[in-house]
Formats: structure tokens, sequence, C-alpha cells
């Protein structure tokens, strides 16, 4: 039987008087893409840097790859992106690369033929220009962010893992480190990486974990954690504004109970008792100029709003896969 990517039992992890992770358990099956939710501060990079044992846990076991956490040689199968962006600014990007492939392990002809391929991929060598010649300080941000994240993988680890990978790109290089990712899971890599863009997570995971507080209050793969939150929401599109009385409308709480107002795009959970016809009717009525209106499960975005905005954030809602 294949082990799981991660294995994380009832992890703890406190500093000083404040707890950033409580007794959080989670599996991560290998050859997926596991989203690591959550707001700022909820403890997603904690527990990332317990994964790589940068820290260790307080109390809980960690298995990576079917290995103890701390076991010589697994940090070698597995690629590691920061948040924090630590590229040595005045090395050419050649060089910085070749420098982190030797850290792992591989030899300089093979690095180079990698870092090669690498920069091909992801626009960094054209016939224009070949960027791996320039020096650190020389690229953009978003270039920068494509070489620290060419050199995680270089080593071709088995599980990659990604710290808040989008922070700052642009749609052009988020679209490109998207296809990346992508393509690692093609090739049976397992890839996890937290963010709190859930645009991003719903498009690209298998699995997701929401954790907030330093609690888990989701997790399981994508499909299941939003059947299980119901099938009481509908998608709302308008043909331009929404007059005064459909605004109104979509205030009157023993109809609609959370709005997700984008424009001209509402997500709308129904109120307990409310249907969708009720719903329809009353827009109609009001004059609203539908576009849309369907009932739909919920967006891993509206999912995020109810659990991470709920009062009592320990309640666990765990599917099982």
């Amino acid at each position: 039987m294949t082990p799981p990517a991660i294995q994380v039992r009832g992890v703890s992890k406190r500093f000083a008087d404040h707890l950033a992770v409580r007794d959080l358990s989670l599996t991560v099956p290998q050859g997926t893409v596991y989203g690591l939710l959550g707001p700022n501060g909820a403890g997603k990079t904690t527990t990332i840097r317990m994964l790589l044992n940068i820290i260790a846990p307080d109390t809980g076991q960690i298995s990576i790859l079917g290995q103890p956490f701390d076991s010589s040689g697994i940090t070698d199968r597995v690629g590691y992106l920061p948040e924090e962006r630590g590229l040595y600014r005045k090395m050419q990007v050649r060089r910085v690369l070749r420098f982190l492939a030797e850290l792992k392990g591989v030899d300089r002809r093979t690095a180079d033929r990698r870092i090669g391929e690498w920069l091909d991929r992801l626009g960094l060598r054209t016939a224009e220009k070949d960027w791996g010649t320039a020096k650190i300080d020389e690229l953009s941000r978003g270039m920068q962010q494509k070489v620290q994240f060419i050199g995680t993988v270089l080593h071709e680890p088995e599980l990659v893992i990604l710290d808040e990978p989008f922070s700052g790109l642009d749609p052009i290089n988020t679209q490109a480190l998207k296809d990346t990712v992508v393509g690692l899971r093609e090739r049976g890599r397992t890839v996890v990486f937290s963010t709190h863009l859930m645009d991003s997570a719903e498009r690209l995971c298998d699995h997701v974990c929401i954790i907030a507080r330093g609690t888990k209050v989701v997790d399981g793969p994508i499909a299941e954690v939003r059947s299980a939150h119901g099938q009481h929401h509908v998608a709302l599109g308008l043909d331009g504004a929404a007059p005064p009385a459909v605004s109104a409308l979509l205030s009157d709480r023993t109809l609609v109970s959370e709005v997700d107002d984008s424009g001209r795009f509402f997500e709308l959970q129904l109120a307990p008792g409310a249907s969708a016809q009720q719903l329809l009717a009353r827009l109609v009525e009001a004059g609203a100029p539908i576009r849309r209106f369907e009932l739909v499960q919920p967006s891993l975005n509206q999912i995020f709003l109810q659990r991470v905005g709920a009062a009592n954030l320990v309640d666990e809602v765990t599917v099982n896969a």
C-alpha cells in the first residue's frame, strides 16, 4: 500500500503564550495537489515549517513519504518554496540555480541541462533574451519568483511544498506558475501549497484543508467539501447594476442569509425555509435584469467565509475521502 505523502497526527505548536497550531491532523495522498488554506496568521506557515523539520512540534507525530519527518535524507526528496524570498541578488541566475541544485546532490552537467529546460519552460530564455545570464537583482519580482521556483524543483523532488506561491505575482506569472503545478501533478508529484486565494485553490486542488486560529475547520476532497456544505446556494448574474428594489430584496434575511456581492454577480445563500423558486419570483417582481439564475454548490470562497467567519472556529467539519 502506498503511504501518504504527508501524515500529521495530533500536532500542536506553541510560541510563548500563543498557540499557533492546535491538535492538527491531516493526510495528503501522493500524486495530488493539496491546498492548506486560511487567513493570514492562521498557522499555515508554522505547519509547513514543522513538516520540513525547521521547527519541532510540541506534541503529535509527522511522517513524510512514509518516514518520520526527521529521517536522514528525507529533505532531499522534498522541494520547498518559502514565503520569504531568499536569492543571492548579486549572483547570476544560472550560478544561483546550479548552487541550489548541487546542495541537493545534483551533478553540474545534469543541473545545467535541467536549468536550461526550466528557463525555456517558464519564459526566462527566449530568442530575444536569456535571463539566465542576468544577475538576480536585474530581474522583476515575478521573474525572481520563477527563478526561486526553479530552484525548488531542480532536484526533481517527490513532494513540493509552496508557501504562498502566488503572492505579489501579476496574472501572467500567476498563470505560468499554476500551469507548472498542474504539470508536476501530471508527472506523479505531490504538491502542497498554502494560500489565502480561494479562486486559485478551487481551480488547482484535489484536496483542501482550511485552518483558522491554528485549528482545522474543513478537510477533504474539494468536491466532497462543496457537496457537504449544502445545496442552498444560488448563482445570480445581472445585466447591469442591481436596481434599489433588488438590493433591498437581497438584504431581506428571511429570504437570503448570506450575500457575496461582486457587482453584477452574486453568490447567495438561501435563508432557512426559503426556496430558490420563491427568490426567483421576488427578483422578477422587483424588476431584476436577470442574466443567470442557477442553484449551485457553494464556491470554496463562500465556504471559507462561512467557516472562518464562524463564531465557533473549533467546530471541525471533516469530509472523509
